[in-house]
């Protein structure tokens, strides 16, 4: 295995670590409530609140990361990742009350608030030409996380309780840690065969990250707030009594898996096709279905559940590559920072907002009806990017002609 293959390999599983870890709270917040509802109280809303400062925290770390890798190194703050993060979760699941549960929770948000402004901007120098598909592939494995957290976080609490279910991933974070930390320091710009960064023209530029941004707080706040609700959703819709926790894990898993298959594909596009030709039929996907979702009930809730997890996941690698293609490596971490950050704060709403609506309100139907409002941000946003043949033949840029559609 190559030095390249490797590095790879950690990134895409330091992805898969980070969405598994912020969304073990979901589903083990459900057994919480039954089997140790003195210490954290019986009703949903208030437990998976208690995801906030975890949020707040993963979003608002994520800004200085892009300085920090100028002054520590990838190596270091990754390695960090590993540990901090694997400690995070085995000391939540040894919380003996609900603000300490909240306080470790908080400190493994900060340790995997590395990830994203560090690993993205590795994966997309590894990408080279395939840029797209490597971003598709490192979405893959980060929705693999998404899709099995509840899964297996369902299978543990169930059979060993809550609190396993924090503890063995944790352990097993710091297990590859270990691992990690015997790798050599990896800098994927002087990689054999690496092309110059076009010169794109200001205007464009500004336009894409403007986009971008506007992107980041709202899809942010869509993506995490639909991968904390799936488990109450197939609870709240398909199967209501507590004994029945594995099998809502295991419709949860159904659901969100979509999103990983088609990250791939999307992945696979973006390297053929325009980002906006991309992009846009995902963006007109996702509102009907979100809006769909406020008022189905039965097995149909699972397909359409499929169909806004592929839109909401598809559009993740969409975003991602758009930053690769339009700012130059070594401003990339910096901007991925401060995109991410912009996208995490959005997220941190996420948790606040599925507890406040569903105490108000005794469901989840609402709460579908705000995110499909939101959405309808995210389609505005796709309608403004640019749509340019050069994202495709790079060196058409050297024309240095005028941004247009």
């Amino acid at each position: 295995m190559t030095p390249v293959t490797r590095q790879v390999v950690f990134i895409n599983a330091a992805h898969t670590i980070t969405h598994y870890a912020l969304l073990i709270l979901a589903t083990a917040s459900l057994a919480m409530v039954y089997q140790e509802p003195d210490l954290f109280g019986a009703d949903y809303g208030p437990v998976i609140t208690m995801g906030t400062a975890m949020f707040v925290v993963y979003g608002a770390l994520a800004l200085p990361m892009g300085w920090l890798q100028a002054r520590l190194g990838r190596k270091a703050l990754m390695v960090a990742f590993y540990f901090g993060a694997g400690a995070g979760m085995v000391l939540a699941g040894l919380a003996q009350s609900a603000w300490m549960l909240g306080l470790w929770l908080g400190v493994m948000g900060a340790f995997l608030a590395i990830y994203h402004p560090i690993g993205t901007a590795i994966i997309a120098e590894c990408g080279g030409d395939r840029v797209g598909r490597a971003m598709g592939i490192n979405g893959v494995f980060g929705n693999l996380g998404v899709a099995l957290a509840p899964l297996v976080t369902g299978l543990l609490a169930a059979q060993f309780g809550w609190r396993l279910a924090f503890i063995l991933p944790g352990l097993c974070c710091a297990a590859i840690g270990v691992l990690y930390a015997r790798e050599p320091a990896f800098d994927g710009t002087r990689l054999p065969g690496a092309k110059p960064f076009p010169q794109i023209p200001a205007p464009v530029v500004r336009r894409a990250v403007m986009v971008l941004l506007a992107l980041g707080a709202t899809s942010g706040l869509v993506f995490n707030a639909f991968t904390l609700l799936v488990p109450k959703l197939m609870e709240e819709r398909l199967a209501t009594s507590p004994d029945l926790l594995p099998l809502i894990a295991l419709l949860a898993f159904a659901a969100t898996i979509c999103g990983g298959i088609t990250q791939f594909t999307v992945g696979s596009m973006i390297d053929r096709r325009t980002l906006k030709g991309v992009f846009m039929p995902l963006a007109l996907m996702l509102v009907p279905g979100l809006l769909a979702l406020s008022f189905l009930q039965g097995w149909v809730v699972l397909p359409v559940s499929a169909m806004v997890a592929a839109a909401i996941f598809g559009q993740v690698t969409v975003n991602e590559t758009m930053m690769a293609r339009y700012i130059a490596p070594p401003l990339r971490a910096k901007l991925y920072s401060v995109r991410f950050t912009v996208g995490f704060m959005g997220a941190a709403l996420a948790s606040p907002l599925i507890g406040t609506l569903h105490q108000a309100t005794g469901s989840l139907a609402v709460t579908m009806l705000v995110l499909g409002g939101i959405s309808m941000i995210t389609l505005a946003c796709a309608l403004a990017f640019p749509n340019r043949e050069e994202e495709l033949k790079p060196e058409l840029w050297a024309r240095q002609v005028a941004p247009a559609e």
